[in-house]
């Protein structure tokens, strides 16, 4: 077992691209934390065996709770959990929640690691995200949070519609200024039912460009990657030793259990999500019941997820793993999608493991559900 991810589903309020289950509303928020603690407590079994290495509080805004919720929160996992000596713990925040008060809670408070959704520091792309914080905040932030914390992670977005790659440089360059030693990066994608959608759709903001977006993209690996950073995973960039732990291990295949409205869980064999809606899962955990929806994982299912996965990390794809976890029908097929990609230059295998080139990095997406095997089970 490597991690516990908890889902803290509340925000100030709705970023126009986010399609994360959160509500902009508190009032059910003590509810909502006693159920969390509870959930804890009800899947304790499901770890017997096996020892807690993270604890990620995700969401939503773990941020926006008072710091005696996420102290709650950590010790109930303590309680109830083998958990390792120095486990990474780590906290999403928004910069207007940090103050140094907050930061000094924080610290104090068992987590060490604290991942900051800044996603821009120009004005006009936060104002056009919705963001909840300012440019100065972001900047504000980061200098009271590099005094108290050493590992940080850092979110920015590229491909915002009017970035220029100039702006996009001074993002990247202000994020290096801060000696911040993990930066996560994603393309603005446009998700069905956001507001984001509906302002495309209108005209009042432009559709992002693909080729804006892998221009970037390559700006930002070749950048970071002359300061010293590891692109270990296809949007994640880490300095020597500082790889999200509880990232990894997703990436890896590794157990986790997810708790929350929302929240997904995988065993090994199960994936498990539960149901993304508070005033149910509220209701749900306090009859006892755990209101989750699992799916057994046939042989195909995980041979996908494990293409996907390794593809757009540096550990690549093992093809021993893959002849002697999932049979041969699994590599011949493999090798013989895999050769066109070869030979485009897109895909290499060294050693005997199966990876993406610079070239074929930002398509890997793409590649890999070239490479699936459509479920024959």
């Amino acid at each position: 077992m490597s991690g516990i991810y908890i889902h803290i589903p509340f925000c100030k309020q709705a970023c126009h691209y986010c399609d994360f289950h959160f509500s902009t509303s508190l009032k059910k928020k003590d509810e909502m934390i006693l159920a969390l603690a509870k959930e804890i407590v009800l899947r304790k079994n499901e770890a017997k065996n096996e020892t807690i290495e993270t604890i990620y509080f995700g969401g939503g805004t773990p941020s926006i709770l008072p710091i005696e919720d996420i102290k709650f929160l950590i010790d109930e996992v303590y309680k109830n959990y083998k958990v390792i000596e120095n486990p990474e713990i780590t906290v999403e925040a928004n910069p207007d929640d940090l103050t140094e008060k907050r930061i000094i809670e924080l610290s104090k408070n068992k987590a060490n690691r604290l991942s900051i959704g800044i996603q821009s520091f120009f004005e006009d792309d936060l104002k056009l995200m919705n963001r909840a914080h300012n440019a100065s905040e972001a900047e504000k932030c980061l200098e009271i949070a590099t005094k108290y914390f050493d590992n940080i992670s850092l979110d920015l977005i590229y491909g915002v519609p009017n970035m220029s790659n100039e702006k996009w440089k001074q993002n990247i360059e202000k994020t290096l200024s801060f000696g911040i030693p993990h930066i996560s990066s994603y393309a603005l994608t446009v998700e069905p039912k956001t507001a984001l959608e509906k302002f495309i759709k209108k005209g009042i903001i432009n559709q992002p460009d693909d080729e804006v977006a892998q221009e970037h993209f390559h700006i930002l690996v070749e950048t970071l990657q002359e300061n010293g950073f590891i692109h270990y995973e296809l949007s994640n960039f880490g300095k020597e030793n500082y790889f999200s732990k509880n990232n990894s291990s997703y990436w890896l295949g590794e157990k986790y259990i997810g708790i929350g409205p929302s929240a997904h869980s995988y065993d090994g064999e199960n994936r498990g999500w539960n149901i993304s809606n508070n005033s149910l899962y509220i209701k749900s955990i306090q009859e006892n019941k755990l209101p989750i929806e699992t799916e057994k994982l046939t042989v195909t299912d995980r041979y996908n997820e494990y293409i996907m996965t390794g593809l757009r990390t540096i550990w690549g794809v093992s093809l021993i793993k893959v002849e002697t976890e999932f049979g041969k029908t699994y590599i011949d097929y493999l090798n013989q999608q895999m050769r066109r990609f070869l030979e485009d230059g897109l895909l290499i295998v060294q050693d005997g493991i199966l990876k993406t080139t610079k070239k074929g990095k930002f398509l890997c997406d793409g590649i890999a559900s070239d490479l699936f095997l459509l479920n024959l089970e």
